[in-house]
């Protein structure tokens, strides 16, 4: 195995997130994968992967090769690509991790462009209301709302997703309308939950800042849930406006505690070090920024 093979095979059990699927995908047993990568870490004198019974993982070791090897591959690539058929567009493939509400509502209706501007480019686009490990489970980048957690990654902020809290007329009719947040306890409200606990609804009003911990007979980790239980008169949501955009023009919805208001959320776009950036990456990322500032939204005060 040269060296390029070489290179290229890690850049895939990395891409892939293990031996198995590359062995499918070149038609080959699993066992070979695996010395092939075992001949790479001896040749470099570094252990690149981490085994377990489950999962892999990069070494920091890892993290450099893998960061020097998709540079190196990806102008490779644009090299080839120019001199053998004149072309100049970004290819291959990016891994992307997206939020699922923002992604069903606003962002996978807008990837046709994206495909249709870049058409050497494939996209894995990962939907999920979790937070992905970039590096170890090899995503190139992620979207994300509310601040930073992990200061290794460079974050560029694309918008904010100011929030609102919201009831149906027929609920309101039925429960009556809170007048400030204190208010809330007597109503059933309908939280979002992260790890498994109830996340808290911040608001800033004429007494200054409040801080509610909701409670209801229905909770929820999924955003589109909030909204579909929003819309069956199941409660009060204190969500991102951009949940409620069309219910919210349509007059499906009304907002309640209009004189305090939720704190915005930052929407950030994370990835590694930016020297490990490949153009195709930089092509999605330039793209979603573009989309972002398009959608009112989500549009940056």
């Amino acid at each position: 195995m040269d060296r390029l093979e070489g290179m290229r095979l890690f850049v895939r059990v990395v891409e892939a997130g293990g031996f198995s699927a590359v062995a499918r995908e070149l038609r080959i047993t699993q066992p070979t994968v695996s010395k092939r990568i075992a001949a790479l870490e001896s040749r470099l004198g570094a252990q690149l992967l981490r085994r377990t019974s489950r999962n892999l993982s990069l070494t920091e070791a890892g993290r450099e090769y893998h960061q020097s090897a998709v540079r190196l591959l990806d102008d490779l690539a644009a090299v080839e690509s120019r001199v053998g058929q004149g072309q100049t567009s970004p290819a291959g493939l990016v891994r992307v991790s997206l939020p699922a509400g923002v992604a069903r509502l606003h962002l996978l209706p807008v990837l046709p462009a994206f495909l249709a501007r870049y058409p050497e480019i494939d996209l894995d686009v990962d939907v999920a209301d979790r937070f992905v490990n970039l590096v170890e489970e090899g995503f190139d980048l992620a979207v994300r709302v509310g601040g930073p957690t992990d200061s290794t990654l460079i974050a560029r902020q694309i918008g904010v997703c100011p929030r609102v809290t919201v009831a149906t007329p027929a609920f309101l009719a039925r429960e009556g309308e809170p007048q400030r947040p204190a208010d809330l306890e007597r109503f059933s409200c309908l939280p979002f939950t992260s790890q498994g606990a109830p996340r808290p609804w911040i608001f800033r009003g004429p007494e200054g800042r409040t801080v509610v911990h909701p409670t209801g007979r229905v909770r929820t980790n999924d955003a589109e849930a909030i909204r579909a239980m929003v819309l069956a008169d199941l409660g009060i949501a204190h969500a991102s406006a951009w949940l409620f955009s069309n219910e919210l023009a349509s007059g499906a919805v009304h907002t309640v505690l209009g004189d305090h208001l939720g704190e915005p959320a930052p929407v950030n776009i994370v990835y590694p070090d930016r020297r490990g950036l490949t153009a195709r990456t930089r092509a999605l990322i330039d793209f979603l920024a573009e989309a972002f500032a398009g959608n009112p939204c989500f549009a940056c005060p």
